[in-house]
């Protein structure tokens, strides 16, 4: 009779033991009070907001009064960069146009999309794309957003001869005193743009 009430006591013990434990990991798991209202802020302050005006398409339409650099790739596209503008959140946001000038359609590079899975699972893209500030001696990438979708031109698969694109791509801005940075896309030159 003894070990029955001994056994039944070590199970009443484990049974709260782990009920106090589920509690106090549900505890620590959990939010604030104020019903997410953390996340909701957190979400939009992490996500920065896109410069310029919009097409129909959702692309950043380039401001083509200025020709910051062109760079002319082996495959055929031209990138042409006509702005590299400071938002007010800390951001750089660099715009210009895409051009195939092979003779014939082309597939877009997937390197121009960049090696990190989370960023390959979203689809052709320009997240491979980076700014290189050589006087910090630092190296910018394309900024995500909560969800991990790079904030940059997505979806342009491929090209017909002769057809342009409009682009967009925003960076963590460099410190005020970088007046210039080094664009780089992969399987291109680099140009040098001014920063405004």
């Amino acid at each position: 009779m003894n070990m029955r009430h001994g056994t039944k006591a070590r199970r009443a013990a484990g049974c709260v033991l782990a009920a106090v434990a589920l509690t106090v990991s549900l505890t620590a798991c959990g939010g604030s009070d104020d019903g997410g209202k953390d996340d909701a802020d957190n979400a939009s302050s992490s996500t920065p907001a896109k410069d310029g005006a919009k097409d129909d398409g959702g692309n950043t339409v380039p401001d083509t009064s200025q020709t910051l650099a062109t760079i002319n790739g082996s495959n055929g596209f031209q990138f042409t960069i006509h702005t590299a503008a400071r938002d007010e959140g800390g951001f750089l946001t660099v715009t210009g146009t895409i051009k195939n000038t092979s003779g014939d359609r082309q597939s877009t590079p997937s390197a121009w999309s960049g090696r990190e899975s989370q960023v390959r699972r979203t689809g052709k893209s320009l997240a491979g794309v980076t700014l290189v500030d050589k006087a910090e001696k630092k190296r910018y990438y394309v900024l995500r957003d909560t969800e991990g979708n790079p904030l940059t031109t997505m979806g342009i698969s491929g090209m017909d001869d002769g057809a342009t694109e409009n682009f967009f791509a925003q960076f963590p801005a460099p410190p005020d005193g970088t007046s210039q940075v080094d664009f780089q896309i992969p399987l291109m030159p680099t140009a040098t743009i001014e920063i405004s």
